[in-house]
């Protein structure tokens, strides 16, 4: 059996359950893994500004469409980056992204962090004084870059969303605006189920996409390019094995004849979100795809690792290779020290 299921936004559009993520793929293999996967029946894609490889998928949808697929059978999913949340940047980087991926519109674009850069200075601007953080707009609010995410062209955009939200920037962009984000995607793992955010975004109608399926944390990265954007660069105080080596996550493939990664997607599955595992490997991308079951038991079992073990792993704030962002975003013990936290208002 195979993932072919939907869920069915606030807007009425389907989106996939499972997503090609494409963030820390290196560049050049980004267009190759894009055109096998989609001939091997992905439908949904996870992209953004800041991958940097958005162009690579242009090219790969170029070679699928229409031969393999109709535009209308696929699902865009891209983001808006922190150096464009300004009312006059919005639009603008939309229709960037557009024009990498050679589209005329995005099944989806989501808010990708609720904070906000200077414009103008590349993806990740320096601090004009300290060499080790990144610059900050703490002027630009949420809920200034959400009013102006829904005053985009509907016929360029069919649903608008955000990532990295908790409950209180939910609520102060709902409030401000009466416009509900069709989907909040978010880190969801074993151990960061973050249970109360999504049973608020259940009760509003916000779909949960979950990301960082297999709990890798960047430090598991064995490389690291320059190159790249700065998330791919390691944290400093994450120090966790990869869930897909636990011995209860191995114990339980053996028994089901499955990879530990089918079985960490299936763990998400159970809870009913999208999921959006990063695939590079010609045979993950086939061997991902074919979907497991897991008993209430096994899911109990997966779920009590992260009893007294909590981890989250994205912490902009910890960043050590490169600047770091001096904001407190999750209230998370290991933001405590920074200096700004998020404006909303």
């Amino acid at each position: 059996m195979s993932f072919g299921n939907k869920f069915t936004l606030s807007t009425g559009a389907k989106i996939p359950q499972l997503a090609l993520g494409t963030w820390l793929s290196k560049p050049g293999e980004v267009e190759a893994t894009v055109e096998f996967a989609v001939r091997n029946n992905y439908r949904h894609l996870d992209l953004a500004m800041v991958y940097q490889n958005q162009g690579e998928v242009g090219a790969a949808l170029k070679k699928v469409i229409p031969s393999v697929v109709k535009r209308e059978d696929l699902f865009l999913t891209s983001k808006l980056w922190n150096s464009a949340h300004q009312t006059a940047e919005v639009a603008k980087e939309l229709d960037e992204t557009l024009r990498q991926l050679g589209t005329d519109y995005l099944d989806l674009y989501l808010i990708h962090w609720p904070v906000a850069f200077p414009p103008g200075d590349g993806l990740n601007p320096p601090h004009p004084t300290k060499e080790t953080e990144t610059a900050l707009d703490t002027e630009t609010t949420l809920v200034e870059t959400w009013k102006a995410m829904t005053a985009l062209l509907k016929s360029k955009v069919r649903a608008i969303g955000v990532c990295n939200f908790n409950i209180d920037h939910l609520q102060a962009i709902i409030a401000a605006t009466g416009v509900v984000p069709a989907v909040n995607q978010i880190e969801i793992h074993p151990l960061l189920p973050q249970t109360e955010l999504v049973a608020y975004c259940k009760e509003q109608g916000i779909h949960v996409t979950a990301y960082g399926t297999f709990g890798v944390n960047c430090k598991d990265i064995p490389y690291r390019d320059t190159s790249l954007p700065f998330p791919c660069r390691r944290p400093t105080w994450v120090d966790k094995p990869k869930l897909s080596t636990h011995p209860v996550v191995e114990d339980i493939a053996k028994r089901l004849n499955a990879t530990p990664q089918q079985v960490l997607i299936a763990w998400g599955a159970y809870g009913e979100y999208s999921l959006v595992p990063k695939l590079v490997q010609e045979d993950r991308i086939i061997t991902n795809f074919q979907q497991v079951k897991l008993s209430k038991e096994d899911y109990d079992a997966i779920s009590a690792l992260g009893n007294g073990n909590r981890a989250r792993f994205n912490i902009p704030f910890t960043l050590a290779d490169c600047p770091s962002w001096d904001i407190n975003i999750f209230d998370e013990p290991e933001e405590k020290p920074a200096t700004h936290k998020v404006k909303i208002h």
